[in-house]
């Protein structure tokens, strides 16, 4: 039954990201500060998962928390440019942290975070190339109430949650693992950003199946490997090739190597808060809205091979740093 929630939850997953970036590229930014929706929408979509997830450690019912956040996406459509953008990103977070924490409550290894991350990459780029097109509306609005009523029926009875402490965050060296987590997740969100390879318009689908196949495999490889040594040989790949990244071989298989962190991440900042990993969940996504800010504020960051390459090259002591505490084998 918990495959069954798992795969219902990755669906949505990619059902809600296409519908987000359908609303914001196909119907909001149009009629609108295009630059003050995309902020306004990362924030609530991310940086309020972390609240959100200590309330939904403390409440449960999971898949309540991921139904009700494919409906506030459903009825961002009927709301003007900005109360639909706001509408549209809480209702993201929600369901992000419903099928988040029942995933982390009912797996106890990588693989099932990875296979729930990695459609929302797939799903987002869907919706931006039917905003392009003049899709109709009518398209994501179904696709959200499918995935509504698919959660609601489907994903009840899920694992509860522990119970509620963040006492474990007072451990000697957990602070320490937690901030490095967060660095991690910070460099792979301005990094993924800041990526312009010279091949990247003709291959731009293959670099979503990268990102989506990274994120996916990262997980099944630290189950098979350890997370540390999934760590070390991914990260360090990574860094080599980006050096190469003008090869469009060796930019795919970067990005494909670099994505494989997610899982690895999610999974021991979970670890590291047992008792609050909704909370830990939301922790990791307030990283990725932090490395997005500086996109967003326009800071003059050059695009070059070597950049991406210490980024990659960076994040890998801080990964072994915070996988330091976990339990996963090197």
């Amino acid at each position: 039954m918990k495959r069954l929630r798992l795969g219902v939850y990755s669906l949505a997953h990619c059902a809600v990201d296409f519908s987000c970036a359908f609303l914001l590229l196909g119907v909001a930014c149009p009629r609108g500060d295009a630059a003050l929706f995309l902020l306004l929408y990362n924030f609530c979509a991310f940086a309020l998962q972390m609240p959100l997830g200590l309330l939904a450690d403390r409440l449960g019912r999971c898949h309540v928390w991921a139904a009700g956040g494919c409906l506030l996406v459903l009825a961002a459509f009927a709301l003007s440019p900005l109360p639909a953008v706001l509408c549209a990103g809480v209702g993201n977070a929600a369901f992000h942290i419903g099928g988040g924490l029942d995933t982390l409550n009912s797996f106890t290894k990588s693989a099932a975070l990875g296979l729930f991350v990695s459609p929302g990459a797939f799903g987002l780029f869907l919706g931006g190339a039917a905003a392009r097109v003049g899709l109709s509306f009518i398209l994501p609005c179904a696709v959200l109430a499918a995935s509504a009523l698919a959660v609601s029926l489907l994903c009840r009875g899920g694992a509860p949650n522990a119970p509620v402490s963040l006492a474990s965050a007072r451990h000697a060296g957990t602070p320490a693992a937690l901030c490095a987590l967060f660095f991690v997740v910070a460099l792979r969100s301005a990094v993924g950003l800041l990526l312009r390879f010279p091949w990247k318009s003709e291959f731009a689908l293959l670099i979503v199946i990268a990102t989506v196949l990274g994120k996916a495999c990262g997980g099944l490889l630290a189950d098979k490997l350890g997370a540390k040594r999934t760590a070390v040989v991914t990260l360090a790949a990574a860094a080599l090739l980006f050096v190469f990244s003008d090869l469009p071989v060796c930019g795919l298989a970067a990005v494909f190597l670099f994505n494989t962190t997610m899982p690895l991440t999610l999974h021991a900042s979970a670890q590291l808060l047992p008792g609050a990993k909704g909370f830990a969940f939301g922790f990791l996504t307030f990283a990725l809205f932090a490395g997005y800010l500086p996109a967003a504020l326009d800071c003059a960051f050059p695009s070059n091979p070597m950049l991406y390459a210490l980024g990659a090259a960076v994040s890998l002591p801080l990964l072994l740093l915070g996988l330091r505490k976990t339990d996963a084998p090197c």
